[in-house]
């Protein structure tokens, strides 16, 4: 018996390898709801932490099996949202929040249940895959916790560290802001219309003439860039990817910390060339900005190319 027992452990832990099923799953591979049940009492060694949603282990879960609890009781086209899901894009400065916040599509009739927040939307976007779980694109995860906070400095710490480091980028929050829902969405509007207000039009054109004067090869524009495997990296405003260079637009000196030296950006990390320049530096300074561009494509030639790959969100300039 024990023997019998052990080997369907072992079988579970290979089908369910964050320890976490559909009490469905379970019965329809031939487990009675008795004995799932039997399993869950005080003192056994499953636990149930939301009605149909089975633990298979009895130590406190962690953030990971919350997540895939959260994911399996929203259903098969659920993603994570909110500050989990932009925590997963490796967004640093965000509240703390142990719940987790699910998407599904606008029919189907699951509710929250405790930790697991469940939210029916209409316009569900394509998820991306990040650790094996499906997650909403970063601009919507970060509109989403926004309209759930409070407090306004908590909301540009998040915002502004997503953009200063080329998570994401100012068009795309104001994109999911225009087909958001209006509740909640007074703070986040005020933080991106502060990142947006008055600047994108000069600075594209800015851009475009640093990068005429520049006389280096056409470049992509706004790619998403993503290692060979497919994980998200960043996004770069101009990307040569034959060298590897980047350029990112610090988008911060004209929204929340003007005094602040920037941080290392993500993309470096990747092996990217990153050059970081502000809308005043394209403006005031082009031909400073140029020698940089040069400097940087100059290094990139003398070496191999990274892994990232990139796919331009809008047509080279």
């Amino acid at each position: 018996m024990d023997g019998t027992m052990g080997a369907r452990q072992k079988a579970l832990a290979a089908m369910f390898p964050d320890g976490v099923a559909a009490r469905a799953k379970l019965v329809a591979l031939g487990l009675s709801h008795s004995w799932i049940s039997r399993r869950c009492r005080d003192g056994g060694p499953w636990r149930r932490p939301i009605p149909g949603v089975i633990l298979l282990t009895n130590a406190t879960p962690s953030t990971r099996q919350l997540q895939k609890v959260a994911l399996t009781h929203a259903g098969p086209d659920a993603m994570l949202t909110g500050v989990q899901a932009a925590r997963l894009y490796g967004v640093r400065r965000l509240p703390p929040e142990r719940r987790a916040h699910t998407l599904i599509p606008h029919q189907s009739k699951v509710a929250t249940w405790g930790f697991a927040i469940v939210e029916r939307t209409i316009h569900l976007p394509e998820p991306v895959e990040i650790d094996g779980l499906p997650v909403a694109p970063l601009a919507r995860a970060l509109i989403d916790a926004a309209r759930r906070m409070d407090d306004l400095p908590s909301v540009r710490a998040m915002i502004h560290d997503a953009v200063h480091r080329g998570l994401c980028t100012p068009k795309g929050l104001r994109e999911e802001l225009a087909q958001a829902s209006t509740i909640g969405s007074a703070l986040p509007r005020l933080v991106v219309g502060a990142l947006q207000d008055g600047v994108d039009s000069a600075v594209e054109q800015w851009l475009r003439t640093v990068l005429d004067r520049s006389g280096l090869p056409k470049p992509l524009r706004k790619a998403e860039l993503r290692t060979r495997g497919g994980r998200f990296v960043g996004v770069a405003e101009v990307w040569w990817p034959k060298v590897g260079v980047a350029m990112q637009i610090r988008y911060d000196e004209v929204a929340l910390e003007p005094g602040k030296a920037p941080e290392t950006p993500a993309l470096a990390a990747a092996g990217v060339i990153v050059v970081q320049v502000s809308p005043a530096q394209l403006r005031d300074q082009p031909l400073l900005v140029v020698q940089e561009l040069r400097a940087a494509y100059r290094s990139g030639r003398q070496r191999p190319p990274p892994q990232p790959g990139g796919t331009p969100a809008a047509p080279a300039a």
